[in-house]
């Protein structure tokens, strides 16, 4: 090299031979890099950026991009639920902004409110618990997995039994069999078909959202849900053709406000309310006036004939059906509710024909924005008052909506570090989850790691060795044989070696992952070739000093073949480690599955951000050995070309 530097500096075209080397070298290494780097930023990825191809990913330096990755997260990757929550139209996630302005006072009302108000559980829903899109584990759903195992001391059966689930491990988000967790992880009590969730799961889910602070909660808006799947449904997203329908000139779906009670009968207005009312709003947001409890008596007495009959469908012991106990809010379930619902929707006697339905002027909304209405009204008493003492300009208590992006806004100021932390490492603890909490797949492959690499160092040098030492006639033929393996992929000879193992009986063993690799054509081949390379004084000194074969073999040979032999150990654990269609063909009982059949069922569950993330989790142990024995495997590869 210093010839070719002193050369270099005398001619110019020897100097730029070598700056087009070296920037070949660098391109190289850049297009190597690169790649790695976009996998790397796509394994922190979610819906809202998994078309982004940036080497560093955006929610890391921007924070509109984090703020639109927290909003996506927090509503469970649901557009819809944000929408209607937000009272907004936004077409994506990536186009939410945070509001104009935060509206402190407002804010602290609606805490108070929340605070005191006692609203069932099915008025809200918990952020970060699902993600159906980029299907990964979300922080608080993570946090609802620990607090419960923390409670049952880590015992799933435990657990089943007081909780009425069926989950086969801690690992919810990746069970088949978690039967409930899709309805009441992720809550959407707005339509009429959707029931609230009876179970002892549930009420340990609620009791969990419950303790969540405000920034991770959000309430459910029934006229946002009246807006954007009633309204829109029917008239489309464009308002002109709402305005036509209804003669108004709003200039947005945002002016429209859904009434507690129906507007005047003929309008158009009250089409829509009562039809929604009627069949498409959840029965737990809408409640009946005392006024219609004779005529609900009525109805029960038409449908059952007989109060025996009511008593044994509703599990109640009344006398008459004049004892019928009417609230005006809807049961709680089985055929009480199914009655209530047809009273609401309208039923018709088949015998007399005669229709039973709750007239709509005693139907009303009971939702948490009107419970807040209520709430300000009867604080402040007039809408002049509440806009002088918390710096607002409503027309009026109907036009008072939930601050709640703004209380979401401000809960994301306050840990923007920790939010980068979580998008940012999320996905490899939902690898890590996987992996920890289903089957021995770490400790599988660590044992057939650690066999393969120990066997290949014991099988293989000793064949190497009575090749080199011996000089057979034959140890051409055994050589020519031994590349001749090389000719025939692993897919080739996998069926046979199945059957051969099958007839073994030796099936969902590590003998069965061992035994067809033990002896490596290639690695003989190489280490033949080594070992003739080693001067035969050395063994002629030690057979006159008295040394056996063993001692030859192990002091003289094994020690000077260090190098080769750290690149056959290397060898034999990558192959092993990556094992992944035959140890799934040989090992069909999961208990046996290696790692890479774990990430493969993996792959089939996860999204491309978690393929992405287990792909870098899988790769750690490889580079980790090549970093700690990089020396030894370069001299193991230089040394035998040298020679």
């Amino acid at each position: 090299m210093p010839i070719i530097s002193r050369i270099g500096r005398r001619h110019p075209k020897i100097r730029a031979l070598m700056a087009a080397i070296y920037a070949l070298l660098i391109l190289g290494a850049a297009t190597m890099v690169y790649p790695f780097l976009l996998m790397l930023a796509g394994s922190t990825g979610s819906g809202v950026d998994a078309g982004e191809f940036r080497p560093v990913p955006r929610f890391l330096l921007d924070e509109p991009a984090l703020y639109r990755k927290h909003i996506e997260a927090l509503f469970n990757e649901s557009l819809v639920a944000m929408r209607e929550t937000y009272d907004s139209d936004e077409a994506s996630f990536d186009q939410v902004a945070p509001p104009e302005r935060v509206r402190r006072a407002l804010v602290a009302e609606w805490q108070d409110f929340t605070a005191q108000a006692g609203l069932p559980p099915q008025a809200s829903s918990c952020g970060h618990m699902d993600a159906p899109v980029s299907r990964t584990i979300p922080g608080a759903q993570r946090r609802f997995r620990g607090a419960v195992a923390e409670r049952f001391n880590g015992d799933i059966g435990a657990a089943n039994r007081a909780l009425g689930t069926q989950f086969s491990s801690w690992n919810w988000f990746f069970d088949a069999t978690a039967g409930d967790r899709s309805l009441v992880l992720a809550s959407d009590c707005l339509p009429r078909f959707i029931r609230p969730v009876e179970s002892g799961f549930a009420r340990e889910f609620d009791r969990f959202k419950a303790a969540q602070p405000p920034g991770n909660v959000y309430y459910l808006c029934v006229e946002g849900f009246y807006k954007n799947r009633w309204l829109k449904a029917q008239y489309g997203r464009d308002i002109e053709k709402y305005n036509e329908a209804h003669g108004t000139a709003f200039r947005s779906y945002a002016e429209i406000r859904l009434p507690r009670r129906r507007p005047p009968a003929g309008a158009p207005e009250a089409r829509d309310w009562e039809a929604f009312a009627r069949h498409a709003l959840n029965l737990s947001w809408i409640r009946l006036d005392p006024a219609a409890a004779p005529l609900y008596r009525d109805y029960l007495r038409a449908k059952h004939g007989i109060v025996a009959i009511l008593n044994r469908n509703h599990r109640a012991g009344w006398t008459s059906f004049e004892e019928v106990v009417f609230t005006g809010t809807p049961p709680s379930g089985g055929q009480a509710l199914a009655d209530w619902e047809l009273f609401v929707a309208g039923w018709t006697d088949p015998d007399t024909g005669r229709s039973h339905q709750a007239p709509a002027d005693h139907l009303r909304i009971w939702s948490v924005e009107w419970l807040f209405r209520d709430f300000l009204e009867k604080k402040y008493r007039a809408a002049g008052n509440m806009n002088l003492a918390l710096g607002t300009a409503f027309n009026g208590f109907a036009d008072v909506l939930p601050p709640q992006k703004e209380v979401h806004y401000l809960a994301f100021l306050e840990d923007r570090a920790g939010r980068r932390l979580e998008f940012a490492t999320r996905n490899y603890r939902a690898v890590l989850d996987y992996l920890f909490f289903h089957g021995r797949g770490i400790a599988n492959t660590a044992i057939y790691c650690g066999l393969a690499v120990l066997l290949a160092l014991i099988v293989n040098p000793l064949a190497a060795y009575a090749l080199s030492r011996y000089r057979m006639p034959s140890t051409y033929r055994v050589l020519l044989f031994l590349m001749l393996t090389m000719a025939f992929p692993p897919m080739v000879t996998q069926i046979p070696v199945f059957l051969m193992l099958r007839e073994m009986k030796l099936l969902n063993t590590f003998a069965a992952l061992l035994l067809p690799g033990l002896a490596n054509g290639y690695a003989i081949f190489l280490l033949k070739g080594f070992f003739d390379s080693l001067p035969r004084e050395l063994y002629e000194s030690a057979e006159i000093d008295g040394a056996d074969e063993w001692t030859m073999f192990w002091r003289i040979t094994m020690s000077l073949s260090k190098p080769i032999l750290s690149v056959i150990a290397l060898q034999a654990f990558t192959v092993a480690y990556a094992n992944f269609m035959f140890a799934l063909l040989i090992c069909q009982d999961q208990q046996m599955w290696t790692l890479m059949v774990w990430l493969y069922q993996l792959h089939q569950r996860s999204g491309q951000a978690v393929m992405y993330a287990s792909l870098i989790v899988a790769a750690i142990p490889t580079f980790v050995i090549f970093a700690f024995c990089q020396k030894i495997i370069m001299r193991g590869i230089v040394i035998p070309v040298e020679k």
